[in-house]
């Protein structure tokens, strides 16, 4: 990233400030990688309250993530919580997802990875067509013990408004930065705190214009326009609500704290 030695004090500064002003965090562990699928591309569209919700909602709603496989993207949409474009197409992104590693390996699991080292695993994530960046990069720094700093828009768009990093940088140049500033063993706290930060934070008014627009309602961001209603108890918002419902048998949590997936202490679900 262009001037990064200007950059990196600012980061720096900012990780100590985050660590200060939030409670400490706990590193999330999937021992089942597909969770980490699920919860990714739930997260890189939805804040990551509503992504909580919505993968609650999941694991009360679907007997297993194969169920999930082949769901419809509607009927998806409305277990998140909300019927939108948004979350019908995180619908489509996970049948389709679901469905290509059901293809490799005849089952909704990635455990098989686990057996490789960590460049033949990022590469194999990034030969699916769904994983956007900050997929594998969640997937890498939560299911495979990579090094990896996941970015949203909204974290992004805080960095740059912030004057944390150069304007011009592509998502692709800031985790490059970002990684190199941050230590493995904190890539998750600061990945977290970050994140917690940029989505509670009022975005930057931008400069006025000579001549003041007429005033429109300001429009929702499409993580936003679900997060209220995904959020809900599932018996004001989930479909089927008189449906038998299991536990979902695709792997267990360990965490310290809630969490969306496993941490390393204790047992728990989402």
């Amino acid at each position: 990233m262009k001037d990064s030695k200007k950059y990196a004090p600012k980061i720096q500064k900012l990780y100590r400030s985050l660590k200060t002003r939030y409670p400490k965090v706990e590193d999330v562990v999937y021992d089942e990688p597909v969770e980490a699928v699920i919860y990714a591309i739930l997260s890189q569209t939805l804040t990551d309250s509503a992504a909580h919700a919505a993968f609650r909602r999941f694991r009360d709603y679907f007997v297993d993530w194969n169920e999930l496989r082949v769901t419809r993207a509607e009927e998806i949409a409305s277990v998140i919580g909300h019927t939108t474009p948004e979350t019908i197409e995180i619908g489509v992104r996970l049948g389709a997802t679901l469905g290509a590693i059901f293809n490799d390996y005849h089952k909704v699991g990635l455990e098989a990875l686990k057996k490789l080292g960590k460049r033949p695993v990022k590469q194999a994530l990034e030969k699916y067509k769904g994983f956007s960046r900050y997929v594998v990069d969640y997937c890498m720094l939560t299911a495979f013990a990579g090094h990896a700093i996941p970015l949203t828009p909204t974290m992004i768009e805080f960095l740059k408004d912030n004057g944390l990093v150069h304007p011009s940088a592509d998502e692709a140049e800031i985790e490059g930065f970002l990684g190199k500033q941050i230590p493995s063993k904190n890539g998750y706290e600061f990945y977290a705190l970050l994140r917690k930060h940029a989505e509670s934070a009022k975005p930057k008014k931008k400069k006025a214009r000579a001549e003041k627009p007429q005033e429109a309602a300001p429009e929702e961001t499409p993580a936003r326009a679900v997060e209220q209603a995904a959020c809900e108890t599932p018996e004001e918002t989930a479909p089927g609500a008189a449906r038998q419902t299991q536990k979902s048998a695709a792997g267990t949590t360990r965490t310290k704290t809630a969490a969306p997936a496993k941490t390393r202490k204790t047992k728990n679900k989402k």
